[in-house]
């Protein structure tokens, strides 16, 4: 793997991340309010561009939404991705860490779908809590319009960056029961996720290197990717000791360490090595029969 290879890559994901557009108009997960809204929000809105910086940062979200990017009709391979875009539970990175992960997947073949989750943490309650439930529900409304879109039920993954890392993590290890009370039929099939991606996810250990108590990984927890550097200011020791985790309950799963890159790249290229772990990621996809058509 070499600097020059990295770079022609990611000229290529650029290209296909300024072509993609969505297939549909953004979906409402609630037809009402979201559940254990207590509180009125300013308007949802993107935050003014910062200098040199072209990630788009939405805030203030309360009503959660999907939007589906689907890949031509003759490339689908009937698998689906909900991306979980990351902002510490405060604000949206979303295209870094949402639409433009949306077009990578779709020149996999598969359908990327970013959840509007909502932000920032809701007083008195878990930073996790009310994203929790637009995932759980996400997933159901997925799988119940799983004909329409040509998916297969059995191929819905979740990929999340940062704060959204640990959201798809959460979600992997609480899909026994809805943490909300069920609204439809999209809440009667399942909210776990057939496989997870979780990119520099944060927030997976307590200070003393204990895994969050959210965390409860068991045999059931879906197969799992993890890509993380070494110098990440979220600390590494939370995808180190979630691996772990896996590993002792017996789930698949496959880890990537890099030296170097920091916290926040994306897909974005860089002269660091982690900025391949989309082929990584498209590897371990592919051995895991996600990818066939």
């Amino acid at each position: 793997m070499n600097l020059k290879w990295i770079c022609v890559t990611g000229l290529l994901w650029t290209h296909a991340i300024h072509a993609a557009e969505p297939s549909l108009p953004p979906l409402a997960i609630w037809p009402a309010s979201a559940p254990h809204e207590t509180a009125k929000l300013p308007p949802e809105g993107e935050q003014p561009l910062k200098p040199n910086d072209t990630t788009i940062r939405i805030e203030n979200v309360s009503q959660p939404t999907l939007t589906v990017y689907e890949p031509p009709r003759d490339q689908r391979n009937g698998s689906a991705v909900v991306i979980c875009p990351g902002g510490g539970y405060n604000i949206l990175a979303w295209n870094k860490e949402g639409t433009e992960v949306a077009a990578w997947l779709n020149t996999l073949g598969v359908t990327g779908i970013v959840l509007k989750y909502r932000v920032p943490v809701r007083p008195s309650r878990e930073k996790f809590a009310a994203p929790l439930e637009d995932v759980q529900r996400a997933l159901g409304i997925v799988r119940q319009r799983a004909d329409e879109w040509g998916l297969d039920i059995q191929r819905i993954g979740l990929l999340g960056f940062s704060a959204g890392g640990h959201l798809a993590a959460v979600a992997s290890t609480n899909h026994e029961q809805r943490v909300y009370d069920p609204v439809d039929e999209a809440d009667q099939l399942s909210c776990r996720p057939d496989f997870t991606l979780l990119i520099y996810p944060a927030y997976l250990v307590d200070n003393e290197n204990r895994l969050a108590k959210e965390l409860a990984v068991t045999a059931k927890t879906p197969p799992t990717f993890i890509a993380m550097t070494a110098d990440d200011g979220v600390r590494v020791e939370g995808a180190l000791f979630y691996y772990l985790a896996l590993k002792e309950a017996k789930v698949p799963a496959e880890m990537h360490l890099y030296p170097t890159g920091g916290h926040g790249y994306g897909l974005r290229p860089s002269k660091h090595l982690v900025s391949s772990w989309p082929t990584r990621a498209e590897e371990w996809l592919r051995a895991s029969g996600y990818l066939k058509r």
